[in-house]
Protein backbone atom coordinates (compact mmCIF):
# COMPACT_ATOMS: atom_id res chain seq x y z
CA UNK A 1 0.00 0.00 0.00
CA UNK A 2 1.64 3.53 -1.44
CA UNK A 3 0.71 6.66 0.18
CA UNK A 4 -2.15 7.82 -2.13
CA UNK A 5 -4.35 4.97 -1.34
CA UNK A 6 -4.04 6.25 2.61
CA UNK A 7 -5.30 9.57 1.06
CA UNK A 8 -8.84 10.73 2.36
CA UNK A 9 -10.64 11.62 -0.67
CA UNK A 10 -10.62 14.29 -2.22
CA UNK A 11 -7.78 15.31 -1.66
CA UNK A 12 -5.62 18.58 -2.05
CA UNK A 13 -2.21 18.83 -3.52
CA UNK A 14 0.64 21.47 -4.32
CA UNK A 15 1.51 21.94 -7.91
CA UNK A 16 5.13 21.26 -9.11
CA UNK A 17 6.59 24.74 -10.35
CA UNK A 18 9.75 25.36 -11.63
CA UNK A 19 11.57 28.23 -9.37
CA UNK A 20 8.86 28.20 -7.07
CA UNK A 21 7.71 25.16 -5.47
CA UNK A 22 12.22 25.01 -4.07
CA UNK A 23 13.03 24.03 -1.20
CA UNK A 24 13.01 26.94 0.50
CA UNK A 25 8.87 27.79 -0.56
CA UNK A 26 8.12 24.11 0.61
CA UNK A 27 9.90 24.30 4.03
CA UNK A 28 7.51 27.46 4.13
CA UNK A 29 4.22 26.14 3.06
CA UNK A 30 5.15 22.86 4.89
CA UNK A 31 5.08 25.26 8.59
CA UNK A 32 1.84 26.99 7.50
CA UNK A 33 -0.30 25.27 5.24
CA UNK A 34 0.45 22.21 4.50
CA UNK A 35 -1.54 20.38 1.55
CA UNK A 36 -1.86 16.35 1.84
CA UNK A 37 1.20 15.89 -0.90
CA UNK A 38 3.91 17.79 -2.50
CA UNK A 39 6.27 17.71 -5.04
CA UNK A 40 9.45 18.87 -5.84
CA UNK A 41 10.20 21.14 -8.98
CA UNK A 42 11.22 19.81 -11.78
CA UNK A 43 14.57 17.93 -12.21
CA UNK A 44 15.77 16.75 -15.62
CA UNK A 45 16.24 12.13 -15.65
CA UNK A 46 19.10 13.15 -17.89
CA UNK A 47 20.91 15.86 -15.78
CA UNK A 48 20.96 13.44 -13.06
CA UNK A 49 23.16 10.88 -15.18
CA UNK A 50 24.74 12.71 -17.47
CA UNK A 51 26.13 15.93 -15.67
CA UNK A 52 29.15 16.64 -14.37
CA UNK A 53 30.00 16.21 -10.79
CA UNK A 54 28.97 19.88 -10.16
CA UNK A 55 26.13 20.07 -12.58
CA UNK A 56 24.56 16.99 -10.48
CA UNK A 57 25.01 18.75 -6.97
CA UNK A 58 22.60 22.00 -8.50
CA UNK A 59 20.47 19.14 -10.04
CA UNK A 60 20.15 17.67 -6.15
CA UNK A 61 19.59 21.05 -4.16
CA UNK A 62 15.85 20.50 -6.53
CA UNK A 63 15.45 17.50 -4.72
CA UNK A 64 16.02 18.68 -1.05
CA UNK A 65 13.32 18.21 1.27
CA UNK A 66 12.70 17.99 5.47
CA UNK A 67 10.36 14.90 6.68
CA UNK A 68 7.89 17.22 7.31
CA UNK A 69 7.19 17.76 3.67
CA UNK A 70 6.05 13.97 3.72
CA UNK A 71 4.52 12.35 1.21
CA UNK A 72 7.15 14.63 -0.81
CA UNK A 73 7.17 13.69 -4.74
CA UNK A 74 9.91 14.13 -6.75
CA UNK A 75 9.25 14.80 -10.36
CA UNK A 76 11.78 14.07 -12.89
CA UNK A 77 11.40 14.71 -16.95
CA UNK A 78 12.87 13.23 -19.94
CA UNK A 79 12.65 11.50 -22.96
CA UNK A 80 15.22 8.45 -22.73
CA UNK A 81 14.25 5.10 -21.09
CA UNK A 82 17.64 4.49 -19.65
CA UNK A 83 18.81 7.77 -18.08
CA UNK A 84 14.58 7.58 -16.57
CA UNK A 85 15.37 4.17 -15.31
CA UNK A 86 18.63 5.62 -13.15
CA UNK A 87 17.27 8.80 -12.45
CA UNK A 88 14.42 6.73 -10.74
CA UNK A 89 16.22 4.64 -8.98
CA UNK A 90 18.17 7.62 -7.75
CA UNK A 91 14.80 8.99 -6.38
CA UNK A 92 14.53 5.75 -4.50
CA UNK A 93 17.26 5.92 -2.90
CA UNK A 94 16.86 8.99 -2.00
CA UNK A 95 13.54 8.22 0.41
CA UNK A 96 10.93 10.24 -1.64
CA UNK A 97 7.45 9.01 -1.22
CA UNK A 98 7.13 9.04 -5.19
CA UNK A 99 8.24 9.69 -8.66
CA UNK A 100 6.15 12.21 -10.73
CA UNK A 101 6.96 11.99 -14.54
CA UNK A 102 6.09 15.37 -16.09
CA UNK A 103 4.21 15.03 -19.92
CA UNK A 104 2.97 18.22 -19.87
CA UNK A 105 5.55 21.42 -19.42
CA UNK A 106 4.95 23.40 -22.84
CA UNK A 107 8.67 24.68 -22.36
CA UNK A 108 10.15 24.53 -25.35
CA UNK A 109 13.64 23.57 -24.54
CA UNK A 110 12.37 20.64 -22.55
CA UNK A 111 10.14 19.88 -25.67
CA UNK A 112 13.39 19.97 -27.49
CA UNK A 113 14.63 17.36 -25.80
CA UNK A 114 11.43 15.19 -26.69
CA UNK A 115 10.24 15.31 -23.09
CA UNK A 116 7.42 17.34 -20.87
CA UNK A 117 3.98 17.96 -23.38
CA UNK A 118 5.57 16.46 -26.69
CA UNK A 119 5.75 13.22 -24.93
CA UNK A 120 1.99 13.49 -26.00
CA UNK A 121 2.91 13.02 -29.54
CA UNK A 122 4.87 9.90 -28.81
CA UNK A 123 2.75 7.43 -26.65
CA UNK A 124 4.96 4.66 -27.06
CA UNK A 125 8.01 6.41 -26.06
CA UNK A 126 5.31 7.70 -22.98
CA UNK A 127 4.38 4.16 -21.81
CA UNK A 128 8.30 3.04 -22.20
CA UNK A 129 9.37 6.31 -19.99
CA UNK A 130 6.37 4.96 -17.37
CA UNK A 131 8.06 1.10 -17.72
CA UNK A 132 11.38 2.34 -17.23
CA UNK A 133 11.28 4.52 -14.44
CA UNK A 134 9.09 1.60 -12.45
CA UNK A 135 12.23 -0.90 -13.31
CA UNK A 136 14.70 1.54 -12.00
CA UNK A 137 12.55 1.87 -8.65
CA UNK A 138 12.21 -1.67 -8.40
CA UNK A 139 16.15 -1.92 -8.93
CA UNK A 140 16.69 -0.55 -5.53
CA UNK A 141 13.77 -0.85 -3.58
CA UNK A 142 14.82 -2.26 -0.10
CA UNK A 143 13.27 -5.81 0.68
CA UNK A 144 11.50 -4.75 3.74
CA UNK A 145 9.76 -1.94 1.82
CA UNK A 146 7.93 -1.12 -1.82
CA UNK A 147 9.00 0.28 -4.62
CA UNK A 148 7.35 3.82 -4.54
CA UNK A 149 4.51 4.37 -6.54
CA UNK A 150 4.72 6.24 -10.15
CA UNK A 151 2.44 9.01 -11.09
CA UNK A 152 2.35 11.72 -14.33
CA UNK A 153 1.12 14.72 -14.85
CA UNK A 154 0.11 15.97 -18.42
CA UNK A 155 -2.53 17.63 -20.05
CA UNK A 156 -5.38 17.10 -22.05
CA UNK A 157 -3.83 16.85 -25.48
CA UNK A 158 -0.65 18.59 -27.66
CA UNK A 159 -3.02 20.70 -29.94
CA UNK A 160 -6.24 19.74 -29.31
CA UNK A 161 -8.15 17.46 -27.10
CA UNK A 162 -6.77 13.86 -27.38
CA UNK A 163 -7.76 12.22 -24.11
CA UNK A 164 -9.70 9.66 -25.59
CA UNK A 165 -6.51 8.17 -27.31
CA UNK A 166 -3.70 9.96 -24.51
CA UNK A 167 -5.41 8.69 -21.42
CA UNK A 168 -5.97 4.68 -22.15
CA UNK A 169 -2.62 4.73 -23.27
CA UNK A 170 -0.74 5.98 -20.16
CA UNK A 171 -3.84 3.99 -18.15
CA UNK A 172 -2.50 0.78 -19.73
CA UNK A 173 0.39 1.18 -17.80
CA UNK A 174 -1.20 1.44 -14.56
CA UNK A 175 0.28 4.45 -13.18
CA UNK A 176 -0.71 4.76 -9.34
CA UNK A 177 -2.26 8.30 -10.11
CA UNK A 178 -2.25 11.17 -13.32
CA UNK A 179 -2.90 14.36 -13.21
CA UNK A 180 -4.52 16.06 -15.95
CA UNK A 181 -4.39 19.82 -16.78
CA UNK A 182 -7.52 20.83 -18.43
CA UNK A 183 -5.37 22.63 -21.32
CA UNK A 184 -4.12 21.57 -24.58
CA UNK A 185 0.07 22.04 -24.40
CA UNK A 186 -0.76 24.95 -27.49
CA UNK A 187 -3.73 26.73 -25.31
CA UNK A 188 -0.71 26.93 -23.13
CA UNK A 189 -2.52 29.57 -19.84
CA UNK A 190 -4.08 31.48 -22.63
CA UNK A 191 -8.06 30.25 -22.09
CA UNK A 192 -9.68 29.39 -19.14
CA UNK A 193 -9.08 25.58 -18.08
CA UNK A 194 -11.82 23.38 -19.48
CA UNK A 195 -12.87 20.80 -16.51
CA UNK A 196 -15.61 19.46 -18.00
CA UNK A 197 -12.56 17.46 -19.63
CA UNK A 198 -11.59 16.38 -16.33
CA UNK A 199 -14.79 14.89 -15.50
CA UNK A 200 -14.46 12.79 -19.36
CA UNK A 201 -11.11 12.12 -17.66
CA UNK A 202 -12.56 10.26 -14.74
CA UNK A 203 -15.54 8.49 -17.01
CA UNK A 204 -12.67 6.63 -19.02
CA UNK A 205 -10.83 5.52 -16.54
CA UNK A 206 -13.49 4.02 -14.69
CA UNK A 207 -15.05 2.75 -18.20
CA UNK A 208 -11.53 0.81 -18.43
CA UNK A 209 -11.91 -0.34 -14.62
CA UNK A 210 -8.35 1.22 -14.02
CA UNK A 211 -7.31 1.37 -10.20
CA UNK A 212 -5.27 4.61 -11.26
CA UNK A 213 -6.27 8.08 -9.25
CA UNK A 214 -7.36 11.12 -11.19
CA UNK A 215 -6.31 14.46 -10.13
CA UNK A 216 -7.61 17.66 -11.91
CA UNK A 217 -5.19 20.83 -12.37
CA UNK A 218 -5.87 24.61 -14.02
CA UNK A 219 -7.17 27.67 -12.33
CA UNK A 220 -8.49 26.42 -8.93
CA UNK A 221 -8.69 29.62 -6.87
CA UNK A 222 -8.42 28.06 -4.13
CA UNK A 223 -9.54 25.48 -1.39
CA UNK A 224 -13.61 25.87 -1.40
CA UNK A 225 -13.03 26.03 -5.62
CA UNK A 226 -11.11 23.27 -5.46
CA UNK A 227 -13.82 21.06 -2.85
CA UNK A 228 -16.41 22.44 -5.68
CA UNK A 229 -14.33 21.17 -8.47
CA UNK A 230 -13.87 17.94 -7.02
CA UNK A 231 -17.94 17.13 -6.14
CA UNK A 232 -18.76 18.30 -10.07
CA UNK A 233 -15.83 16.07 -11.40
CA UNK A 234 -15.27 13.39 -9.33
CA UNK A 235 -11.87 13.38 -9.50
CA UNK A 236 -10.07 11.58 -6.60
CA UNK A 237 -8.02 15.09 -5.88
CA UNK A 238 -7.45 18.76 -6.94
CA UNK A 239 -3.93 19.99 -8.05
CA UNK A 240 -3.52 23.61 -6.88
CA UNK A 241 -0.20 25.94 -8.66
CA UNK A 242 -0.48 29.77 -8.95
CA UNK A 243 -2.95 30.25 -6.34
CA UNK A 244 0.34 29.54 -3.63
CA UNK A 245 1.92 32.70 -4.68
CA UNK A 246 2.21 34.88 -1.75
CA UNK A 247 -0.46 32.62 0.24
CA UNK A 248 1.97 29.55 2.15
CA UNK A 249 -1.53 29.22 3.90
CA UNK A 250 -3.40 28.27 1.08
CA UNK A 251 -4.21 24.96 2.33
CA UNK A 252 -4.57 25.91 5.77
CA UNK A 253 -7.30 27.13 7.97
CA UNK A 254 -5.85 30.07 9.16
CA UNK A 255 -4.69 33.46 7.17
CA UNK A 256 -2.39 35.82 8.47
CA UNK A 257 -2.76 39.53 9.21
CA UNK A 258 -0.49 42.07 7.29
CA UNK A 259 2.69 41.81 9.95
CA UNK A 260 2.72 37.87 9.96
CA UNK A 261 2.78 37.98 6.28
CA UNK A 262 5.64 40.06 6.04
CA UNK A 263 7.80 38.31 8.60
CA UNK A 264 7.03 35.07 6.55
CA UNK A 265 8.10 36.37 3.82
CA UNK A 266 10.94 37.35 5.74
CA UNK A 267 11.69 33.83 6.59
CA UNK A 268 11.10 32.24 2.93
CA UNK A 269 13.95 34.74 1.80
CA UNK A 270 16.25 33.67 4.62
CA UNK A 271 16.06 30.13 3.65
CA UNK A 272 16.01 30.62 0.34
CA UNK A 273 19.36 32.66 0.35
CA UNK A 274 20.78 29.84 2.85
CA UNK A 275 19.49 26.72 0.93
CA UNK A 276 19.63 28.48 -2.61
CA UNK A 277 21.48 31.19 -2.68
CA UNK A 278 24.79 30.24 -4.12
CA UNK A 279 22.74 28.44 -6.75
CA UNK A 280 19.78 30.38 -7.98
CA UNK A 281 19.55 34.22 -8.76
CA UNK A 282 17.80 36.06 -5.84
CA UNK A 283 15.49 37.59 -8.72
CA UNK A 284 13.70 34.46 -8.22
CA UNK A 285 12.30 35.99 -5.17
CA UNK A 286 11.28 38.99 -6.46
CA UNK A 287 8.33 37.05 -7.84
CA UNK A 288 7.20 35.96 -4.17
CA UNK A 289 7.32 39.78 -2.96
CA UNK A 290 4.95 40.70 -5.69
CA UNK A 291 2.16 38.42 -4.04
CA UNK A 292 3.14 38.97 -0.84
CA UNK A 293 3.16 42.70 -0.96
CA UNK A 294 -0.15 43.32 -2.19
CA UNK A 295 -3.68 44.50 -0.64
CA UNK A 296 -2.74 47.05 1.87
CA UNK A 297 -1.82 50.31 2.70
CA UNK A 298 2.09 51.29 1.64
CA UNK A 299 2.30 48.17 -0.42
CA UNK A 300 3.02 49.61 -3.47
CA UNK A 301 5.66 51.68 -2.04
CA UNK A 302 7.71 48.56 -0.43
CA UNK A 303 7.31 46.27 -3.13
CA UNK A 304 8.31 48.75 -5.75
CA UNK A 305 11.47 48.93 -2.80
CA UNK A 306 11.83 45.55 -2.50
CA UNK A 307 12.50 44.97 -6.43
CA UNK A 308 15.54 46.80 -5.69
CA UNK A 309 16.87 44.53 -2.75
CA UNK A 310 20.05 41.75 -3.60
CA UNK A 311 20.24 39.58 -0.58
CA UNK A 312 18.13 39.10 3.02
CA UNK A 313 20.00 41.53 4.75
CA UNK A 314 18.46 44.40 2.32
CA UNK A 315 15.22 43.07 2.27
CA UNK A 316 15.05 42.35 6.19
CA UNK A 317 16.17 46.31 6.97
CA UNK A 318 13.47 47.64 4.51
CA UNK A 319 10.45 45.06 6.17
CA UNK A 320 11.47 46.33 10.09
CA UNK A 321 10.98 49.90 8.77
CA UNK A 322 8.15 49.65 6.97
CA UNK A 323 6.13 47.83 9.93
CA UNK A 324 7.58 50.57 12.49
CA UNK A 325 6.06 53.28 10.82
CA UNK A 326 2.97 51.36 9.86
CA UNK A 327 0.16 50.24 11.72
CA UNK A 328 0.46 46.38 10.60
Amino acid sequence: MSFWDRLKKPFFVLAPMADVTDAAFRRIIATYGKPDVMWTEFVSADGLIRATDIGKKKLLRDLLYTEAERPIVAQLFGSHPEYMRQAAALVQELGFDGLDINMGCPDRGVEKQGAGAAMIKKPKLAREIIRAAKEGIALRAQPDGSPIPVSVKTRIGYNKNELETWLPELLAEEPAAITIHARTRKEMSKVPARWEHVRRAVEIRDSLKSQTLILGNGDVVDLEDAKKKAKETGVDGIMLGRAIFGNPWLFGKSQPNIKEKLLVMLEHTKLFQELLGDIKNFAIMKKHYKAYVTGFDGAHELRTKLMETKNYEEVEEIVKEFLKNSSA
